[in-house]
């Protein structure tokens, strides 16, 4: 039940605010599986890991399909999507 409301949540949100949403959804996350549950560390590291996110896809999105520019939230899409799924995956039973 847990989980339906919770992909229910992402999606309302990512519908709401479009595909780059989900790097205020995953940055944290990653941040906390990287360097700890400190939050001195945590929150420089999740607006940095945010950031390479999106530069990362951007990149991708202009060089990847080359007469085309695809938008960036769609490879954001792309990372997040599957990262979500393994967090609701990994804790649904807490």
């Amino acid at each position: 039940m847990m989980i339906s409301i919770s992909v229910l949540l992402a999606g309302v949100a990512v519908a709401f605010a479009g595909g780059i949403s989900f790097v205020g959804l995953m940055a944290p996350h990653i941040a906390r599986l990287l360097f700890g549950k400190s939050f001195a560390v945590l929150v420089p590291a999740a607006a940095l890991i945010g950031g390479m996110m999106v530069f990362s896809a951007d990149v991708i999105g202009r060089t990847a399909f080359l007469p085309l520019d695809v938008p960036v939230g769609v490879f954001v899409s792309a990372i997040g999507a599957p990262f979500f799924l393994y967090l609701l995956y990994r804790n649904r039973h807490q």
